[in-house]
């Protein structure tokens, strides 16, 4: 199983919209658009953070490259 991770952009911690947990799984996630697959293009598309809640799932999808990963130590 994956490693988890809080997360923050900054000095603002990263919660759960739904629990509020602050644990999470990271996981890369494709941003694929109409375009990219009609041309066999997919593999150009933009890419985004997935936080996956480790307490609810609750999937949360982050563009900004700020976002900062911290290993929670188990």
């Amino acid at each position: 199983m994956a490693k988890a991770v809080r997360a923050s952009l900054g000095e603002m911690q990263i919660t759960c919209q739904v629990c509020k947990s602050e644990l999470f799984r990271e996981r890369g996630v494709k941003l694929n658009s109409t375009g990219g697959e009609l041309f066999n293009l997919a593999w150009a598309d933009e890419t985004a953070t997935g936080l996956i809640c480790l307490r609810c799932g609750f999937v949360h999808l982050f563009v900004n490259r700020n976002i900062q990963l911290h290993t929670v130590k188990t």
